[in-house]
């Protein structure tokens, strides 16, 4: 057995004290205890933090949950109003069409009266024309010798409606009176106005155009009617013309007493060229 030698013995630390492990075994557990407190005041923070977050979740989800209720009424009232909006639509194109209809029906309708007023306007204005113009000329026809034969002018007879036509063109006298020597041409107008005077003087200009037959005779004119101004009769009159109104169931020549026919020529100088 080898022994240590002293210096050896002498360098080696002493064991430690009672007192000292104590001491140690004190400020450990202090270390520890201290420790675990700033472990549990940690947990305690994250357990009122996860409990703060987990409220907070909470308060999140139910806005959320309140808010996808909202919008989900929204929704359903946007789907409540585009259903009416659609109804609404379907009412108003159906009335709309319908209206068309009713407007079109009426339209036709319309147009049917209107044709059918025209039609009898026409008529009305044919058988007025006809049967007046008819009445016109045999009351003027009538009476007509006799007045004339009063101005001095011994008609022998009268013809209605002497007509002629040639190379398409058409002349008319309503009522021709005559002798063999004289000639009177008589326009009948239910209303005299001064454009039909003026035609029918242009008439009586190429009256020997139309009838050569007749160039050897005197030829006057006269204008019958039914209504008419002063003014048109008075203009007649300063032409030349007889003037002859139809009243009742008779008829005047209304011209001055002292009033001169004119002689409308029917020589070669005398006639306009034929229209």
């Amino acid at each position: 057995m080898t022994t240590r030698s002293t210096s050896e013995g002498s360098s080696a630390r002493p064991p430690a004290t009672p007192e000292e492990i104590w001491a140690i075994l004190r400020r450990n557990a202090e270390e520890s205890a201290e420790r675990a407190a700033r472990w549990a005041e940690s947990m305690e923070s994250m357990k009122e933090e996860t409990e703060r977050l987990a409220r907070e979740n909470d308060r999140r989800a139910e806005e959320n949950d309140r808010r996808a209720e909202e919008n989900d009424r929204r929704a359903e009232e946007n789907d409540r109003r585009v259903e009416e909006f659609d109804r609404r639509a379907e009412k108003f194109d159906r009335e709309v069409a319908e209206a068309k209809l009713r407007a079109e029906e009426r339209s036709r309708d319309l147009d049917r009266r209107i044709r059918e007023a025209e039609r009898r306007i026409r008529k009305a204005e044919d058988l007025f024309t006809t049967q007046w113009g008819k009445l016109m000329e045999s009351l003027v026809e009538g009476d007509l010798a006799a007045l004339l034969q009063a101005r001095g002018i011994a008609v022998e007879g009268t013809t209605q409606r002497t007509t002629k036509r040639r190379n398409g063109d058409f002349f008319e006298i309503d009522i021709l009176a005559s002798n063999g020597v004289e000639l009177v041409l008589v326009e009948v107008k239910t209303t005299l106005r001064s454009e039909g005077v003026t035609h029918f003087l242009g008439k009586l200009s190429r009256f020997g155009q139309w009838f050569p037959e007749y160039r050897d005779r005197r030829v006057y004119g006269a204008v019958a009617y039914l209504q008419g101004s002063d003014s048109v009769t008075r203009y007649a009159e300063r032409q030349g013309l007889f003037v002859i109104r139809a009243t009742g169931s008779s008829a005047s020549i209304v011209n001055a007493a002292d009033f001169k026919p004119r002689v409308f020529p029917q020589t070669a100088a005398g006639r306009d060229r034929l229209r």
